[in-house]
């Protein structure tokens, strides 16, 4: 049996930035703080926990004083900087750039859309890292939007500048671009830019993939899918994967393998979302040739 893994999978630049930094500063010694995860993706954050990162949540750093703290790829809302500043934190800035890039793309918006009574709507899943991240940049008044019952939230009667969150899938904010505007035409707006302020925020390293993958997932009798359960972006490429092979399976690590899987499969091949590392993927290759007996 044949096993492959897609070398367009794992870490995107922004998350393998953030994790050279986080071992760099690990290296240099003193202690080393993480606002949150650095990556979705447990095994990752158990490598790093042993060499000494210590994941804190936001509750926790208001308590913290005279330390480093590292701010991982997702990017973080002005009030952490704020903090950070009035308790003496030495932050190690690891914000993807196309993170930040969409946070100042966000806060030029809401300055010109609050000031007519406009809205900025987030097409992202709530409670996101970056989503909060790029939420911060409009006082928290930005609505953010994951599926349709969430359009409720919306008032279609008043000018609107929407974004997406950079990990997204671009099918499905295209979908949601046009859910908003027969909303608005439904209410009696006109579609014009001051009215209706439309951008592609997503990463084309990540929207890139979804083509890649679909080729991918085609050529093998069996995908098995490596990532976090709490991979916003893990979830959709998965999705892709599925569309294209039902023969797809998603795991976290090797021990959600199910040898039934395999059975009658002559190829296999193995992918992962941009928050992967590919020693994870090249454990979870060696696993299934074990298991099925192959030389490895």
């Amino acid at each position: 049996m044949l096993v492959e893994i897609d070398q367009n999978s794992g870490y995107c630049f922004g998350v393998e930035y953030a994790i050279q930094m986080a071992e760099d500063a690990l290296h240099a010694g003193d202690e080393l703080y993480c606002l949150g995860d650095i990556v979705h993706n447990a095994m990752e954050v158990q490598r790093l926990e042993a060499q000494g990162l210590k994941i804190i949540s936001r509750d926790d750093l208001a308590n913290l004083h005279n330390c480093r703290v590292l701010i991982r790829a997702h990017g973080e809302p002005p009030e952490t900087y704020r903090l950070a500043l009035d308790h003496n934190i030495e932050l190690i800035d690891a914000s993807c750039p196309v993170v930040l890039k969409l946070q100042n793309r966000v806060r030029h918006s809401f300055e010109k859309f609050d000031a007519k009574n406009g809205q900025v709507i987030i097409y992202g899943q709530k409670g996101h890292a970056e989503v909060e991240g790029i939420s911060g940049q409009t006082e928290g008044k930005a609505i953010v939007v994951t599926n349709d019952a969430d359009l409720d939230l919306i008032d279609f009667t008043r000018p609107i500048s929407l974004y997406s969150q950079t990990t997204k899938s671009t099918a499905g904010f295209y979908a949601m671009r046009e859910k908003i505007a027969a909303r608005m035409r439904a209410a009696g707006q006109e579609l014009t830019p001051d009215q209706y302020e439309t951008n592609d925020s997503i990463c084309r390293q990540v929207s890139n993939r979804e083509p890649q993958l679909q080729k991918f997932a085609a050529r093998y009798d069996v995908i098995v899918f490596v990532s976090g359960k709490k991979s916003s972006n893990g979830k959709a490429l998965y999705s892709t994967c599925l569309a294209v092979n039902p023969q797809c399976y998603f795991v976290e690590n090797a021990t959600e393998l199910d040898t039934a899987w395999f059975d009658n499969a002559q190829t296999v091949g193995i992918a992962g979302a941009t928050s992967t590392p590919m020693w994870l993927m090249e454990n979870v290759k060696k696993v299934i040739e074990e298991l099925q007996g192959v030389a490895v």
